[in-house]
């Protein structure tokens, strides 16, 4: 696993304007939760995705049971799901076009990683975006 170097983790983040963000909870304890929070906050447009969870809100916003639905250019797809759970996860953000796929902390599947890579998305592994923007110090 390598991911971008700091200058590239920034562009990211200060170039995304739009985040879909798979296995986005409704429930205030789970940490995706709080990630779309700051990502609102933040002035991200965000779309939750969680097929058990479709039709619910968070944060104001209508879950969606997959990327497809969106119907509109996604720049990142965040993963809060498990390793295992990740390739389709990243077909789904090819097949959308997204620009950056980007695996949640603890999170990491380099065949996913490098399937995505290879349709020309940038992979982040095992990292929070609310993390490195702190960490960055982003504005």
């Amino acid at each position: 696993m390598s991911n971008p170097p700091d200058d590239e983790i920034r562009r990211i983040l200060q170039e995304t304007k739009t985040i879909a963000m798979v296995g986005a909870s409704p429930r205030p304890d789970r940490p995706s939760y709080g990630v779309l929070g700051f990502l609102l906050a933040k002035g991200f447009r965000s779309w939750p995705v969680n097929p058990a969870a479709a039709g619910e809100t968070i944060h104001g916003l209508k879950v969606l049971a997959s990327l497809d639905e969106i119907g509109e250019p996604v720049d990142m797809v965040d993963v809060f799901r498990r390793a295992p759970d990740v390739p389709p996860v990243a077909d789904a953000a090819i097949a959308i076009h997204a620009k950056t796929l980007w695996l949640q902390l603890g999170i990491i599947n380099d065949e996913a990683a490098a399937k995505a890579r290879a349709a020309g998305l940038v992979v982040v592994q095992n990292a929070c975006p609310v993390i490195e923007w702190s960490r960055l110090g982003l504005r």
